[in-house]
């Protein structure tokens, strides 16, 4: 039976033995709880996808204790892969790179090419150290739902099919890392994540943005390029444009007097007019680092309020407004453009 546990020491180094054996560990990082498995083991990463339902054509990010242990997991990482890990490492950065040989191929979809990141949170990072293995994670939840922030998300999704939580409390960032092919010219962000792409670009000149969802298929690059991920169990609808405000607040008086149930992630500056016409309101704060950090324990609150209907909108393309923008594009029955 799962055990949440509380991250001490004594608990991350049982942890780390759980790991050396085989077995599977929820933990926090900086961006979500992870599900952690020794990255060298195949039989041990079958668990993975066992335990979320995932299927195999979605790669798996391995985590590392530093850059000085890039060789556990890379074949090679060139100077430009050097800069990035050493301004933004430990961090939310993901670099795809050239796997070396012992990281099973199930790892990576079937690909030659790896993503690695060091993670930022001292209980990550204390695991890491206690286990001297990699570790590969993927969000710790079922595949396809809301990711998870907090430890009893993991107990919701993941309870009966894995050995024990970590316990670190809420996860500070809030949504996942930024994964970056840089073999391309310029480098692609194939998800936007933590680390934003001013921020890149503010180290290495123009990045691009890849643009496309996708189905399911063999070898995707990274993970979060699925069309249809992140995804709460209430229907959810975003709103984009100049007049998503206005548009979202049509469609909950709509739902509302139609006898629907109706949720919404708001933003501070739209909290009270959603308030007046009955929905129940999350509030998500005002600033991007607080929207970041809540969105997803915000589908998971509405869900579990029994709402019918999720409304949200958009919060700009800067900063971390981009990677609040495709989790939500991702989460979304449909996107309504105003």
């Amino acid at each position: 039976m799962t055990k949440i546990l509380k991250a001490t020491t004594e608990n991350i180094l049982l942890a780390a033995e759980i790991l050396r054996a085989g077995g599977l560990v929820a933990f926090p990082t900086e961006t979500v709880y992870g599900l952690g498995a020794n990255a060298l083991d195949e039989e041990a990463v079958k668990k993975i996808f066992a335990a979320k339902e995932r299927p195999a054509a979605d790669p798996l990010i391995v985590h590392l204790a530093g850059l000085e242990h890039i060789e556990q997991a890379a074949k090679s990482a060139p100077p430009l892969a050097r800069r990035l890990a050493e301004r933004f490492w430990p961090g939310p950065l993901t670099l795809i790179l050239p796997k070396q040989p012992q990281i099973p191929r199930l790892v990576t979809s079937g690909l030659d090419t790896v993503a690695v990141r060091a993670p930022a949170h001292p209980v990550a990072l204390s695991l890491l150290r206690a286990a001297g293995t990699p570790i590969a994670a993927p969000s710790a939840n079922r595949f396809g739902h809301t990711s998870p922030t907090a430890a009893r998300h993991v107990w919701d999704d993941l309870k009966d099919r894995i050995e024990i939580i970590l316990d670190g409390g809420a996860t500070p960032l809030g949504v996942e890392s930024t994964v970056l092919d840089i073999s391309a010219v310029p480098p692609r962000i194939l998800r936007p994540g933590g680390v934003t792409r001013e921020m890149l670009e503010d180290e290495i000149g123009k990045v691009a943005v890849i643009e496309s969802s996708r189905q399911v298929e063999a070898g995707l690059p990274s993970p979060g390029l699925l069309e249809k991920h992140y995804a709460p169990r209430a229907q959810m609808i975003f709103f984009k444009g100049e007049e998503a405000r206005r548009a979202m607040l049509a469609r909950a008086r709509e739902a509302l007097a139609a006898g629907q149930t109706v949720g919404v992630l708001a933003m501070d500056e739209d909290a009270e007019i959603f308030e007046e016409t009955g929905a129940v309101v999350y509030r998500l704060g005002g600033g991007l680092d607080s929207v970041a950090s809540r969105i997803y324990d915000g589908m998971r609150r509405l869900d579990a309020d029994s709402v019918a209907l999720i409304l949200c909108r958009d919060a700009g393309e800067s900063g971390l407004g981009l990677a609040i923008r495709d989790r939500l594009t991702r989460a979304a029955s449909a996107v309504v453009e105003t």
